[in-house]
């Protein structure tokens, strides 16, 4: 899979233009504050239909203006694909198109460019709280495996129907009626979490390991719910099951769910004579080095997946990394044969990735010079 072209219109402070990308990648050199991490952004938007840094669909809009368009054309095996969206203030209207139709769901226009972000905003999925390393697996999952983002919807919807219940004035009546579409919803997400967390294991320390020069570390799934038995699906929608009945007082009298995937947690630490948590005890470094780790399992799920290579998307990553570690990530992502690799740098010497091959990009004011 690689990006063949990419339109622009309106998009941040994005000049718009209609741009032909290397079969190879590129690297765009320029200031900050120029557009850089807007260009990857934007490219971003087009897997997930979402902004990586959390802004809201009006706020990727141009300034006075109303409506943002973003298309790319990207190259498979099998042929072409063209992959569109596009937003309007006024009315709040999101549209996207694959090979210019409407999908039945917006859900089913996610996960068609196989993209992969490295940013140095990643070291907050270990540093923050457990709802940032929740949404790292729910993005993955959603992208990557057939009914996680169907369940996920489900169960928020659910979960949110059941807390409005709770606060009701009489809410012991009308609780119970959504317990059943919550576990199946969540116990879905919790099998896949697991399944994806376990399985992704010992590629995690093997990255953590080549990034960091040897040293140990390891990741673990927490669920809130003790599942610990459960072998399957099934089983798992028990546990949850019985864990919110035993749960049920305590529910009532908080008027909150406190029981669900909602809560759970995944772990990261330093393997040695104690086990300590990256997020407590690690170093800077040590806390990017988990955050790269990440990075490169979500290449391989893409890869395990899809079929197919990812498009590498690399956000000034070198800029706050050690030369070890820069050079260790250099490595691993070319012996992985990443194919397409599309990153940003401040100054042409910050070029540290396949420097004889990626065509160099100039970008200043928002304007794109190939």
């Amino acid at each position: 899979m690689r990006l063949t072209a990419l339109s622009l219109r309106r998009f941040r402070n994005l000049a718009s233009q209609d741009l032909a990308i290397p079969r190879e990648g590129l690297a765009l050199v320029g200031e900050n504050a120029q557009g850089k991490s807007n260009f990857l952004e934007a490219i971003y938007y087009l897997e997930t239909l979402r902004s990586f840094r959390g802004a809201r669909d009006d706020q990727l809009v141009g300034f006075d203006e109303d409506v943002f368009r973003v298309v790319g054309t990207l190259a498979e095996e099998t042929g072409t694909r063209e992959v569109a969206a596009a937003y309007q203030r006024t009315g709040r209207k999101k549209k996207v198109t694959i090979d210019g139709e409407e999908p039945d769901r917006l859900t089913d226009a996610i996960g068609h460019v196989a993209a992969v972000l490295f940013s140095p905003a990643d070291v907050a999925i270990v540093s923050e709280g457990p709802a940032e390393r929740r949404r790292f697996l729910d993005i993955v999952l959603s992208l990557n495996v057939d009914g996680y983002v169907e369940a996920l919807a489900e169960y928020r919807h659910v979960l949110g129907q059941r807390n409005a219940a709770l606060k009701a004035p009489r809410p012991n009546r009308t609780v119970r009626v959504w317990n059943d579409l919550l576990v199946e919803a969540g116990a879905t997400l919790m099998h896949a979490r697991r399944s994806w967390v376990e399985s992704r294991a010992e590629g995690f320390s093997r990255y953590y390991a080549d990034v960091s020069g040897g040293q140990a570390a390891a990741q673990s799934y927490r669920p809130n719910v003790q599942i610990d038995q459960a072998s399957d699906v099934g089983e798992v929608g028990d546990a949850f099951r019985a864990a919110l009945e035993e749960a049920e007082s305590s529910d009532l009298r908080l008027r909150t769910t406190t029981v669900g995937p909602h809560r759970d947690e995944v772990r990261f630490h330093l393997d040695g004579e104690r086990e300590l948590d990256v997020r407590e005890y690690g170093s800077g470094g040590q806390r990017r080095t988990v955050a790269l780790a990440l990075r490169l399992l979500e290449a391989d799920t893409i890869r395990d997946a899809r079929g197919h290579e990812p498009i590498v998307l690399m956000d000034d990553v070198f800029a706050e990394l050690d030369e070890g570690r820069s050079e260790r990530i250099m490595e691993l992502i070319d012996r992985d044969d990443a194919g397409q690799v599309i990153l940003t740098a401040p100054k042409e010497s910050d070029v540290k990735l396949r420097t004889d091959v990626l065509p160099r990009w100039s970008i200043a004011a928002g304007r794109i010079d190939a």
